[in-house]
């Protein structure tokens, strides 16, 4: 009897160290990373019921048919009905409604994240709008897609990436311990800092680059109004840059306006670093008079953008690099990574860059530890590949 009562009166600690913490799970917003979470949960088996919440009836049924949830709703109050986790996937302004339709049908333990951009501004929100006895713990994956909406998704998105959780003093330390081992189950590397840390943070790492690439594409779309043949010379070099402009308006307006103060910060470290090249452009003389200060400054930000991890995942260091070159073949990825598997070595990543049908084309292939990468480059150029490191 005793025992009995004991497993009956376990703790919310206990509960959340068994694994059976989160038996159904609701994600509202079936779009690249609620998708992409959906997928990685449900085709993972790593919780019993994956609900998807969706207004859209298209994505609805293509979650469905393509295992992104074990079942799918177009009212959230409808799915939330004894959820253990809760991650709220839509642009962000959109969370205060949420809460307000389904706060009534949350039962006291439930926890619920997020995955915004925007972290402090969620937590006051949350803070004022969950009912006592739910938990809430910010979180922010360090992933996405140029592809929008549930086809963009992918159950592998997640794998590696970075995924940023911030917790203050008041989080449930058993809620974030659980939310934690899921995310990493999930193929995650989770990174614990603070809600203020992270948006000065992501105002310089994503957000401001966002608002580079629109300034750059409409400075386009001016100077063609001269020179209409200018978007014509919009090579790699400008594609690359502003690649992050086509994504989605509205969630870029929620985000700026959310993180409104360390944007404008890094907006006004950018204007002065801008006014000083343009400071050093216009003291330079004909080939070489007065261009000491721009090459200088030019070989310094050359000097940091090498030290910067290529390519990985978020925004934590280890990813070592590789480029190979291949022909045009069917099989040869398949090849190159049977030689690598054949000698111990893990891809952490991979990537084609270019290829030219009927020829070959160039592969990025990443790892997590130097000498993988070093000894990736000994086994392909012993198999007569073109190879070096990147």
């Amino acid at each position: 009897m005793e025992e009995a009562e004991r497993t009956v009166c376990r703790t919310l600690e206990e509960k959340i160290a068994g694994a059976d913490v989160f038996r159904r799970v609701v994600i509202i917003g079936l779009g690249v990373i609620g998708g992409s979470l959906a997928m990685a949960l449900t085709q993972g088996q790593l919780v019993d019921e994956v609900i998807g919440v969706d207004r859209d009836e298209e994505t609805r049924k293509l979650a469905l048919a393509t295992y992104a949830a074990h079942r799918v709703e177009a009212d959230a109050a409808e799915a939330v009905a004894e959820a253990d986790l809760i991650v709220l996937a839509t642009p962000v302004c959109t969370y205060p409604a949420i809460i307000a339709s389904i706060r009534h049908r949350l039962k006291p333990g439930t926890i619920v994240t997020d995955v915004g951009s925007t972290k402090q501004w969620v937590l006051e929100q949350m803070g004022r709008l969950l009912p006592p006895g739910v938990r809430f713990v910010g979180g922010h994956p360090m992933a996405g897609s140029e592809k929008q909406g549930i086809r963009g998704a992918d159950r592998y998105l997640l794998e590696n990436a970075v995924y940023v959780l911030t917790p203050d003093v008041d989080t449930d330390a058993a809620a974030l311990q659980a939310l934690e081992d899921l995310i990493k189950a999930a193929g995650a590397r989770v990174l614990r800092i603070s809600a203020e840390e992270h948006d000065s943070m992501v105002a310089l790492v994503s957000h401001l680059p966002h608002m580079m690439a629109v300034a750059l594409v409409e400075t386009l779309s001016e100077v063609a109004k001269e020179y209409p043949k200018a978007p014509m010379l919009a090579a790699g070099g400008f594609r690359d840059t502003t690649r992050v402009a086509a994504g989605d308006p509205q969630m870029w307006v929620d985000i700026a306006c959310t993180n409104r103060e360390p944007l404008l910060h890094m907006i006004g470290c950018f204007r002065s670093a801008l006014d000083r090249l343009e400071e050093q452009i216009d003291a330079c003389g004909a080939c070489g008079s007065k261009m000491e200060a721009l090459r200088e400054t030019l070989a310094h930000a050359r000097e940091v953008r090498l030290s910067i991890p290529g390519k990985a995942k978020g925004i934590l260091p280890g990813i070592h690099e590789i480029v190979l070159t291949v022909p045009d073949e069917p099989g040869v990825i398949g090849t190159i990574a049977r030689l690598l598997g054949d000698n111990g070595i893990n891809i952490a990543d991979i990537e084609i860059l270019r290829v030219r049908e009927g020829h070959g084309g160039t592969i990025r292939i990443g790892f997590y530890e130097a000498p993988d990468a070093d000894g990736a480059v000994e086994v392909l150029a012993g198999a007569g590949i073109i190879v070096k490191r990147w």
